[in-house]
């Protein structure tokens, strides 16, 4: 028993000191300034035009990036739940690869598709549509929408499917036999009844668009409250408004998160039965056709980033031409043998391995407390664990910067410790779900079998909970490695020297620089974004839950 509280306590004190402290010196230093409280800090950010502005267009840029996401992952949903046509399974993992590449990643090739000069543009005038070239980025803000949007809405798309794979058709049945239309049965029927998944999904997909970092500054758009967090860095001891933009920020997701988690899961939107499945429609003919073209044109809108991406890696001469007028592989070749690429994959792959060594104890040890153990504040340990989900990686990263500081583990000096800790807590609920579900499926009976039969804890551990947990958490311990190796934000921040920086880091350096740095950088990206493929595509075939259920809340 003394060992089991042990463990307990320390689990809660890692909690305590690295995601508790964090995050409340940020909402202490947003409200207190030279020993005294004030709300003047709040009120600065609130009123200057600069600030209020960029708060504006964040939350002007969630909005768009779910109304977009929406458009596009809700009918993609309807048409693979209602419809059957021959190569619906690949198209269903096809939809997926949007998520194998970040924005930031993708946005570094997008801007050579966009750009005044660009191949869209070029294109348009060869064929006389138009005279002199269009900025169709403008100053960056629809460049940002248009990668989110790509990226996102697979998110969208999974959390419907799994709604509807719980839709009782007959409602929507005895709808149409009363008169209804189908507007009329869409709005009233169905829709409410897919909220619970329509709301998880604009959740992540809102927290995740307004607080995304790399992207706004590959395109240099200033104007974003996560931009304005990641330049008041520089003066964070003289300028506490950096504090009130990350309170702001860090108010918007727990407000959501609540929102979702607790007013859908008090509102009945069940039909008080078993659901009876669609019947899906076998389409031919000319429907059939229409069909294919939307897919594949969405399909292809989806993957532009990521063959612009490969194209430009391979491009050793691409301006004012549709597509590269040079091709070379040289640039692969740099990315193992230059002094920056090869230290930030090995920085990568050594901080990925630790953290996520790291996620598969803490995730074992908290999905068994959960699921096995009797013991008081397991509830608050339950909360706990999930909060990462709620703390967006900026906000985490600023407040290992602003908290530590000044002491041991000052990142300026060495951050590897901190961007360690910042990687596994982001990714610590996947391996938490993924375990805690596998341990709800072992039935205690075989467990109680190997002690009846003279197992030991040990023994019954090695030869019975483990073989059988080892899955999931496997599956999990992979997502959690992939999303690590290519994490942005936490990156961007707390890696400030050069002999520190992971892959992100180095690809957003590079990204900057004349001459072959745009290059060198995305064949780096192409090589995490092959990297994050193949282990998406390993841990759907661990387990048999669907990817979307690591994009879910709840």
């Amino acid at each position: 028993m003394k060992k089991k509280t042990v463990l307990f306590v320390l689990i809660l004190l890692f909690f305590f000191c690295f995601l508790i402290y964090p995050i409340s010196f940020i909402l202490v230093q947003s409200f207190y300034h030279n020993g005294e409280f004030t709300l003047e800090i709040i009120k600065i950010a609130l009123t200057n035009y600069v600030l209020r502005k960029s708060i504006i267009n964040t939350l002007l840029l969630g909005l768009i990036v779910v109304l977009t996401t929406t458009i596009i992952g809700v009918p993609l949903a309807f048409i693979f739940d209602r419809f059957t046509f021959r190569g619906k399974s690949i198209l269903r993992i096809l939809f997926l690869l949007p998520m194998i590449a970040s924005p930031f990643v993708g946005s570094i090739g997008i801007k050579q598709i966009l750009s005044r000069f660009g191949s869209l543009n070029i294109l348009l005038i060869k064929m006389g549509l138009i005279e002199t070239p269009i900025s169709f980025i403008g100053s960056g803000f629809l460049g940002i929408v248009i990668l989110q949007t790509l990226h996102l809405y697979p998110i969208m798309f999974l959390n419907i499917s799994a709604s509807l794979n719980n839709f009782d058709i007959s409602v929507e049945e005895a709808s149409y036999n009363l008169g209804a239309n189908h507007f009329q049965t869409f709005f009233k029927i169905i829709f409410p009844l897919i909220l619970p998944g329509y709301f998880a999904a604009s959740s992540i997909i809102f927290i995740w668009s307004i607080t995304d970092l790399g992207t706004p500054l590959v395109f240099e758009f200033n104007n974003l409250i996560s931009v304005k967090i990641f330049h008041n860095l520089k003066d964070i001891n003289t300028n506490p408004v950096g504090y009130a933009l990350v309170f702001i920020i860090l108010i918007l997701t727990v407000f959501l998160f609540i929102f979702t988690k607790r007013y859908l899961e008090k509102t009945p939107y069940t039909t008080g039965k078993t659901a009876i499945q669609v019947k899906e429609n076998i389409l031919s003919g000319k429907k059939l056709i229409f069909l294919y073209l939307f897919l594949y044109f969405i399909l292809f809108l989806s993957l532009i980033p990521h063959l612009t991406l490969i194209l430009y890696s391979f491009s050793k001469k691409w301006f004012f031409s549709i597509f590269p007028q040079e091709y070379t592989t040289e640039y692969y070749k740099v990315v193992f043998t230059h002094r920056l690429t090869k230290a930030g994959i090995l920085n990568s792959l050594f901080y990925s391995s630790l953290s996520t060594t790291i996620d598969i104890f803490l995730g074992f040890s908290i999905g068994y407390i959960l699921s096995r153990w009797k013991i008081k504040g397991k509830g608050f340990l339950d909360i706990l664990s999930m909060v990462p989900l709620v703390i967006p990686g900026i906000v985490l990263a600023f407040g290992y910067v602003a908290s530590f500081s000044n002491t041991i583990l000052d990142p300026k000096n060495n951050p590897i410790f901190l961007i360690i800790l910042s990687y596994s807590l982001r990714r610590l609920p996947y391996l938490i779900r993924t375990t805690y579900s596998s341990f709800l499926q072992l039935d205690r009976s075989l467990e109680e079998a190997s002690y009846s039969l003279g197992g030991d804890n040990k023994t019954t551990f090695r030869r019975i909970i483990f073989p059988l947990v080892s899955p999931g958490l496997f599956a999990g311990s992979i997502l959690a490695f992939a999303f690590s190796l290519m994490e942005v934000s936490s990156s961007l921040i707390l890696a400030v020297r050069e002999r520190f920086y992971p892959i992100s880091k180095v690809i957003y350096t590079l990204a900057g620089r004349v001459t072959d740095g745009p290059n060198t950088a995305t064949s780096l990206g192409v090589i995490g974004m092959i990297v994050t493929g193949l282990c998406l595509f390993i841990s759907t075939k661990i387990i048999s839950k669907k990817i979307g259920e690591f994009f879910r809340i709840g």
